[in-house]
């Protein structure tokens, strides 16, 4: 399991250097990063949620139990958060990155673990964890920038509609209702938005390899450290406490402890640029975070892994 996870975050971090160069080179002009960015945030990553989401196979897993330890761990840690931003001295856009680099996922590597650990049935298992948290952590991230991002505190009204209109929240809910539906995808849209949504995953990371400003690491530093402590510390032990108190145990409660000890996501990026956080913040913590889940996954998998299991 340990070797499968650390494997994925390989070409996690070979794209976020390619995308470094590219920019430093100037192969592909500066023009080109903030529309890859436009481009990921409102058609590709919503592709990407709507295919995973609508086409998942859900036999003999526990749904109910294996989501609702995704979800109540997720908000709890994100409630935490918000209750003690003043403390950990964080505040506005800054504040959204941190509270990104601890409560996001990354797909990607969640996905190809889960897979590689448990087969066939790691398929149905990745696809809850998302149908789980996917729309939880969009939601929860929306509603931080709208409150900390750059564009002021809006009135109720204001959130609601964003979140209505937010691209991945909307993509979240549609696949879910495909999926409970059971009508899915027709067989012309299916391949489209399967292709679509694998295109997202290369063009995000590079866009978050473009976007690093290593002079600026210096100032990363206390923010890397804090949202790296959530996310591979705090976030994983409320799983595993989590999967104790709701009986979840075996390959479920397995890939709960590995999607919720991940490295953040590069959507995060993406929605920090449109949503007004502090996006070069929030490439450093995606890079740090991808670098130190090579050593923290095995750690915390060794550490915890038989107690939730």
């Amino acid at each position: 399991m340990i070797a499968s996870v650390v494997l994925a975050l390989v070409p996690i971090g070979l794209l976020i250097a390619l995308g470094a160069g590219l920019r430093r080179t100037g192969i592909l002009g500066q023009t080109f990063w903030p529309q890859a960015e436009r481009l990921s945030y409102y058609v590709l990553l919503p592709a990407l949620f709507v295919h995973g989401l609508a086409t998942a196979h859900l036999d003999g897993v526990p749904v109910f139990a294996f989501a609702v330890v995704l979800i109540v761990s997720t908000c709890t840690v994100a409630v935490a958060l918000l209750a003690a931003h003043r403390r950990l001295g964080f505040r506005g856009p800054a504040f959204t990155s941190v509270f990104q680099g601890g409560i996001r996922f990354n797909n990607y590597v969640g996905v190809s673990a889960t897979i590689g650990v448990f087969g066939a049935q790691g398929v149905a298992l990745a696809a809850v964890a998302n149908a789980a948290i996917v729309p939880t952590v969009n939601i929860l991230c929306v509603l931080v920038f709208a409150r900390f991002g750059t564009g002021g505190r809006p009135r109720p009204a204001a959130i609601l509609r964003q979140l209505g209109l937010n691209p991945l929240v909307v993509a979240c809910c549609g696949g879910i209702l495909l999926q409970a539906t059971g009508l899915g995808l027709p067989p012309g849209l299916e391949p489209m938005l399967k292709a679509l949504g694998q295109a997202s995953l290369p063009l995000g990371l590079l866009c978050v390899g473009a976007a690093l400003d290593l002079s600026a690491a210096r100032t990363w530093m206390r923010p890397v450290l804090v949202a790296s402590g959530i996310k591979f510390l705090v976030m994983p032990v409320v799983t595993v406490l989590a999967c104790r108190a709701l009986g979840l145990h075996g390959p479920a409660a397995a890939t709960a402890l590995i999607f919720q000890v991940l490295p953040t996501a590069s959507s995060s990026f993406i929605m920090a640029r449109q949503l007004g956080g502090d996006a070069p913040l929030m490439a450093g913590i995606i890079a740090a975070q991808t670098l130190l889940a090579g050593l923290a996954i095995p750690l915390v998998l060794l550490s915890l892994q038989g107690i939730a299991v």
